[in-house]
């Protein structure tokens, strides 16, 4: 029998790592031999440990995953990296793959899913992986739909106000350049933290930023 692939799980949570840990401890195919608590052990670990897999939870502190999976990536490129995550953000998918990781996986998928996605991209196996693959895309497309919804909700000056709220510009300004009242302008942000199910101004200007490009 082959030796056993080496994984190092990165999380923070002792309770998410044990987790992972009894998942894996019982199958031949795979041996843990680091765990870290944060992105900076991650890549420290990394180096000590030499895995042929990384576990990596995306919000970590200290460094996130996905900083700590580029940082690790271009020291030692061999390393295949599979994200680890609650969200289904597809920004995220999108972010972990240009840093170089080699996968996503949500913590909520089935662990047959987790086991076959992680045998899948140690040995090569495209077929498997894309089966895995159009589980995980299920799930981005349906919170996609949701966004969609959202988006077409907002009226064209709705969309405008966001925009320019996304440029640190104030509500006076905002009504100057729009030759609206201010409490327009209000009434216009009050709308758009309904329909988007953001919390502040602060939120507003994140949204366009990742919808809008602003």
């Amino acid at each position: 029998m082959t030796n056993p692939f080496r994984v190092m799980i990165a999380d923070d949570p002792p309770h998410a790592r044990e987790a992972i840990s009894v998942m894996l401890e019982d199958h031949p195919k795979f041996s843990i031999v680091a765990q870290a608590k944060n992105g900076i052990e991650a890549i420290e670990l990394s180096q000590l440990h030499s895995p042929d897999i990384i576990l990596m939870d995306i919000e970590m502190p200290k460094m996130n995953g996905l900083e700590a999976t580029k940082i690790i990536k271009e020291k030692s490129p061999y390393m295949k990296v599979i994200m680890l995550s609650v969200s289904d953000d597809v920004a995220d998918l999108f972010t972990a793959v240009q840093y170089g990781a080699q996968g996503y996986l949500l913590k909520n998928m089935d662990p047959d899913d987790w086991l076959e996605y992680l045998l899948s991209v140690v040995e090569g196996s495209s077929e498997k992986t894309r089966g895995i693959a159009n589980k995980l895309l299920y799930q981005f497309r349906e919170n996609d739909l949701q966004n969609s919804a959202l988006e077409k909700s907002l009226t064209p000056r709705e969309r405008e106000i966001l925009l320019l709220i996304a440029k640190g510009i104030t509500n006076k300004q905002i009504a100057e350049q729009l030759f609206i009242s201010e409490n327009t302008v209000k009434n216009h942000i009050k709308n758009l933290l309904e329909k988007l199910e953001v919390e502040n101004r602060v939120q507003l200007a994140a949204y366009a930023f990742k919808h809008y490009k602003a």
